[in-house]
């Protein structure tokens, strides 16, 4: 298992199996040089392309300042795709893109990914050669830790794809997740996105109605105890609210989540629980958001018999979950909605 810092040792698998919930065990278009964005003027969240010296500072601190507005970007696949739903187009993409029939990877949102290279189509896969090729000007990611590790990012090749260009990275660590919907605002506006288009403003109203109405239904049933789990062969995860984005933020307005012993998250820096397909009804839950990443197992795949045997299980009353949103408000109001219609819906069965 790969880690994602030598000074975090299990970094790579306390996100892989708890908060950032996924990758298993415990486990777009590629525009030319001068379309960095949809600018179409059709609405569609594209923008006339800037010019002139572009600066962004990240959230480890750091600014990245460069001549010229960047257009050989290169991202995380769901950094990219965020930035997608705003008109910025990326050249390359590293991280889960397609799964192995070829369609686009639930990371991947609206991406058109016939139409962007890949540097590689899992978590810590990188081409460097093939990056390099794409005269790459800055690199984007997300960060899940306090020192600012790049996510994907290979510990064993960052240093020769930091010497091809300068990183940025969104923090999606220990926030709500409105904190880094609004840096990513911040970014694709920067590189020249129209974030006055028609696109861009219905999709901040509607993430703001459907917050509005996650928080009704919150108020309205504090009595249905909400489960944020993920499931591998051996293992079935539990993740405590205090470090995902997508958990605090749902917290915050309201939601009743089931908590993990705070003795069991010791070992995993705080993330999750781990338990036996044996104990799975350790926690009783009246509904239970499943990691969707193709990493994991889906909830239609899990054969045992303990699983099936949940109240939550049996009464139908299991919904998706991103533990990686795309941070764009388009793509995150589905997942309030959701939820919110869960909860309203859902009968007391934990």
């Amino acid at each position: 298992m790969s880690n994602a810092s030598a000074t975090h040792p299990t970094r790579r698998g306390i996100l892989a199996a708890g908060g950032a919930l996924g990758l298993g065990a415990v486990l777009a278009a590629c525009g030319d040089d001068d379309a960095r964005s949809g600018g179409s003027g059709d609405g569609s969240g594209g923008g006339a392309a800037k010019s002139g010296p572009w600066s962004f500072e990240d959230d480890r601190g750091t600014t990245v300042k460069l001549d010229e507005v960047p257009t050989n970007i290169v991202a995380f696949t769901g950094v990219a795709a965020a930035l997608f739903d705003y008109g910025v187009r990326v050249k390359g993409v590293f991280g889960p893109t397609t799964t192995e029939d070829g369609k686009p990877d639930v990371q991947a949102g609206d991406l058109d990914v016939d139409e962007v290279t890949v540097l590689g189509n899992e978590w810590g896969k990188f081409n460097v050669e093939k990056y390099a090729s794409l005269a790459p000007e800055v690199l984007i990611t997300t960060t899940f830790d306090t020192a600012g590790t790049l996510w994907s990012v290979p510990e064993e090749s960052k240093d020769k794809i930091a010497e091809l260009a300068p990183s940025v990275a969104i923090s999606v660590f220990d926030r709500r997740l409105t904190q880094p919907l609004q840096r990513m605002w911040e970014l694709a506006e920067s590189l020249g996105a129209d974030m006055k288009a028609k696109k861009a403003t219905d999709a901040k109203a509607a993430f703001d109605k459907a917050a509005a109405r996650l928080r009704a239904a919150a108020k309205a049933r504090p009595e249905i105890r909400v489960l944020a789990g993920s499931a591998s062969p051996d293992l079935f995860y539990v993740s405590g609210t205090n470090l995902s984005v997508d958990l605090e933020y749902f917290k915050a307005l309201g939601v009743n989540f089931v908590e993990p012993s705070e003795e069991a998250k010791k070992a995993t820096g705080g993330w999750f629980e781990s338990l036996s397909w044996e104990n799975v009804d350790k926690y009783p839950a009246d509904v239970i958001i499943m990691d969707d990443r193709a990493s994991t197992i889906q909830p239609a795949d899990i054969t045992e018999g303990t699983w099936k045997k949940l109240p939550a299980v049996r009464a139908g009353q299991v919904i998706a979950r991103s533990p990686e949103p795309i941070l764009s408000y388009d793509k995150c109001t589905p997942l309030l909605d959701n939820l919110a219609e869960a909860i309203e819906n859902a009968k007391k069965v934990g």
